[in-house]
């Protein structure tokens, strides 16, 4: 096996190598100078389009038609997007690999899913009417620059708005580049631009002239860590400057006449500087190394390297790891590099092995934790297996060691090795797949329709694969060349059993394709209803996605679908709708008894439901401020109940309430008092405190109320009005149909207890004996109630009366005259 340092070029006091990821990776005939080419980070898909500016050979009409093509760094075509659109002045890549089309009228297109579907937005802020010149992009948004300078950034895809930067001077740009917000102290995307001699950095707020006296510049390139920025003059000069511009690092002449194709980080120690076939890799102090190639060359950067594309070949130029270099370096004598020397000689059957062990041993699990590391950093899986053994060799000699890290690395190298495959094309490095996440990667493959790698992967991490399986049957519905019956049994069998799948997703790719029927057929298997009703709703299945609803037991969903329909349909027709499903009929019912009378009116004649629709008049009549409208009311709940057999009693109580209102509204004419929405009891009660006795009997005799009730409302009313003289003519009244108590008790608390003697006399028949004793003492007449003492021979009370009143007093001794026979 050849010797692993082979590639490696030392710059400066560092090493870098260049790695053959893939080879033969276009057709020669393609052409590929002639074409721009973007890529996108952690060894995404690459897109290739005509450049409009270049001349190219004519091959018939079909050819000559635009496209964006999409493939892997392998050379596989994963897709070709027809475009139509106009002039593309902007073709970049988010971390999540969504290709971004922005065209000159600033109209912009996110391709999210290497399969063609899209979502689309307009910059606006002038770039319909300047048009677009240039974009750049990073990793969750972009900055277009328009004809006259201005700059629009848009932050996010998931959201976008496009938001116009601080206006930057006047002058032809001669390049550009931005600082993504996460590297800036504005947390706000900066942009550099090359007008005349120097820089200005432009942000949201302001646009700042760094002063220089170098430029112009070519290109300008910023470090991933957004540190350092590369400046390329037309002198054939490149400087490398901190990003703040405060200091020169340093200063490199290419002695090249020829301006660069492209200027970009290989990670953030070197500047890589591509010619049309010629590569120079720039590190600190002006120390450079050079490849060749054949054919046009195009460079990807990285986080920790730079892809480089050409007809032949896909290579990845990276600084060597540090772990790398402590193994491999010729001449190092590192513990990990004496390890790995030993796993040779034991597989030579050498006794040198056991002696590089002893040499080692006090740096034994130093040297095991860097093979781990370096093997992770290897793209050869010779030396990743070597370098493993290495490793296993060393920890099976060490009496303790954590193995953890040892069988992480051996899943993520299987992983890589995985999804490096030609076939695949992801050459992710491990610091690319530690950045990129597995679930992330996981999404790539989905988009590439790699799914049973997918599934694999995700099984073997521990990942969960509902998203995987989803995604496939929504590729089925949407491609499948079956008939819809076999479609939906082979996606129902395949996904059986399966936890967390969202049959909702997969229907709503097939109601988006056109097939309606297929779509109900899925959903049909969705457990969860709120996930089945709104799709169902778009789909018009309105009368399946209340029954789902009303199947569920959630009122909120039901509301949610009966408010949608009645929006949707014709009264009539939602009555129709809701009447077969009494559980809809009383939610609408209970929903409209507080805020929509006039729903429950319908209602409740759509069911010929009198009786329910006369208590709703009812009730408004209750609420009505004049008896006018409150009759008006009346009348009409009165015509609802006139052609029934049963409401007998509810005609005669709604003819009782007109001629009650009626009555009122006279009252209210001619007294200065309001009776409106008072009772009968109420009413009079109200006319005979106010004097009007004669009126309250009309009442009475209208309503045919009761003596008994009559007789109390008329002595609460006189009470309350505090007329003691017909309080004192009614007490000649020979009898009570209410009894005389009530007279006695009501008078005695509105504080008139001579007048309420009067009564207890009259009330005495009807009371047990030593009643009146209690009566009179609360009317605070103690010689009265001890004559009634007395007459029942009750010394105690007499006693007790005297002893009350104070012995002396004259009271005192009337009382105890009285009781003297008593005592005899």
């Amino acid at each position: 096996m050849a010797n692993p340092t082979a590639d490696w070029e030392k710059v400066g006091d560092k090493f870098y190598r260049k790695i053959q990821l893939y080879t033969a990776v276009f057709d020669q005939d393609l052409e590929l100078e002639n074409y721009i080419v973007t890529g996108c980070s952690y060894g995404g898909a690459i897109a290739l389009y005509r450049d409009e500016s270049k001349l190219h050979s004519f091959r018939g009409s079909q050819a000559s038609k635009s496209s964006i093509d999409l493939y892997s760094c392998a050379g596989k075509l994963l897709k070709s997007l027809n475009w139509d659109k106009g002039s593309i002045k902007g073709l970049g890549w988010s971390e999540d690999e969504q290709l971004i089309v922005v065209t000159a009228d600033g109209t912009v297109r996110c391709y999210y899913d290497l399969q063609g579907d899209f979502t689309q937005f307009s910059l606006g802020n002038g770039a319909e009417e300047y048009g677009v010149s240039a974009c750049k992009f990073y990793g969750t948004g972009f900055v277009a620059l328009l004809t006259n300078n201005h700059l629009i950034s848009v932050a996010r895809y998931e959201e976008p708005r496009p938001k116009l930067l601080a206006e930057p001077p006047e002058g032809d740009v001669h390049s550009w580049t931005l600082i993504p917000p996460a590297y800036t102290l504005s947390r706000s995307v900066e942009v550099l631009l090359s007008i005349g001699q120097t820089i200005h950095v432009v942000d949201a707020s302001e646009s700042e002239d760094r002063m220089l006296d170098i430029g112009p510049f070519t290109h300008i390139s910023v470090s991933p860590n957004g540190k350092f920025a590369a400046l390329y003059t037309e002198t054939g000069r490149a400087y490398v400057i901190t990003s703040d511009f405060q200091s020169r690092l340093s200063e490199h002449d290419s002695r090249s006449r020829i301006a660069p194709k492209d200027v970009q980080w290989c990670g953030n120690d070197a500047v890589v500087i591509a010619w049309e076939d010629e590569v120079h890799l720039i590190g600190p102090n002006n120390a450079a190394a050079k490849y060749f190639y054949e054919g046009r060359v195009h460079l990807i950067a990285d986080h920790d390297g730079v892809r480089l594309i050409t007809n032949d070949v896909c290579d990845f130029l990276q600084k060597v790891p540090e772990v790398t270099d402590e193994v491999f370096r010729f001449g190092t004598e590192s513990p990990a590099s004496i390890l790995l020397d030993a796993v040779e000689q034991l597989e030579n059957q050498s006794p040198k092995a056991d002696d590089n062990i002893q040499l080692i041993r006090p740096n034994l699990v130093e040297a095991v934790d860097t093979c781990v590391k370096a093997a992770g950093c290897e793209f050869s899986i010779h030396w990743q297996k070597q370098l493993l053994k290495a490793a296993s060799f060393g920890k099976s000699v060490l009496d303790i060691y954590n193995s953890d890290d040892f069988v992480d690395m051996c899943e993520t190298l299987r992983v890589l090795n995985a999804v490096r495959f030609y076939e695949v094309g992801l050459p992710l490095s491990y610091e690319q797949f530690l950045r990129l996440t597995p679930e992330k990667l996981v999404r790539r493959l989905i988009n590439r329709r790699e799914y049973l790698l997918a599934i694999r992967i995700s099984s073997y991490l521990r990942l969960p694969t509902d998203r995987i399986y989803v995604h496939w049957a929504s590729q089925k519905v949407r491609v499948g060349s079956e008939d819809e019956d076999t479609i939906c049994r082979l996606i129902v069998e395949k996904l059986a059993g399966k936890r967390g799948i969202s049959f909702e997703e997969i229907a709503r790719a097939a109601y988006d394709e056109g097939r309606g029927r297929l779509a109900t057929e899925l959903l049909n298997h969705e457990p969860r209803a709120g996930k089945q009703v709104p799709l169902l709703l778009n789909m018009e299945e309105d009368e399946i996605a209340l029954d789902k609803a009303i199947e569920s037991g959630d009122s909120d969903l039901v509301f949610f679908v009966l408010l949608h329909l009645k929006k949707k349909l014709p009264l009539a027709s939602f009555f129709r709708v809701i009447n077969t499903r009494p559980v809809a009929t009383a939610l609408i019912e209970s929903s409209a008894q507080e805020d929509d009378s006039e729903l429950l009116k319908d209602l409740y004649y759509q069911d010929d439901r009198r009786v329910d629709g006369a208590n709703v008049f009812i009730r408004e009549a209750l609420k009505q401020p004049d008896s006018k409208t409150a009759s008006d009311k009346l009348a009409l709940a009165g015509k609802l109940l006139t052609d029934s057999k049963d409401t007998a009693f509810e005609l005669k109580a709604l003819h009782e309430t007109a001629t009650l209102l009626k009555m009122q509204d006279a009252f209210d004419r001619d007294l200065t008092e309001t009776f409106t929405g008072l009772s009968v009891n109420e009413t009079m009660f109200k006319l005979i405190r106010l004097g009007y006795g004669s009126r309250a009997k009309k009442v009475q005799s209208e309503f045919k109320v009761p003596e008994k009730t009559a007789w109390w409302i008329r002595l609460r009313a006189l009470v309350a009005k505090r007329d003691w003289n017909e309080l004192e003519e009614w007490s000649k009244t020979r009898k009570s149909p209410i009894g005389w108590e009530p007279f006695f008790a009501l008078i005695l608390s509105a504080g008139n207890p001579k007048l309420a003697s009067i009564f207890i006399p009259k009330a005495a028949p009807s009371l047990q004996p030593g009643e009146t004793i209690g009566m009179y003492e609360k009317c605070g007449m103690r010689v009265k109630a001890a004559e009634e003492a007395v007459k029942i021979k009750d010394v105690e009370s007499v006693d007790r009366l005297r002893n009350a009143a104070g012995i002396g007093t004259i009271e005192g001794r009337e009382i105890e005259r009285i009781g003297a026979g008593l005592k005899r």
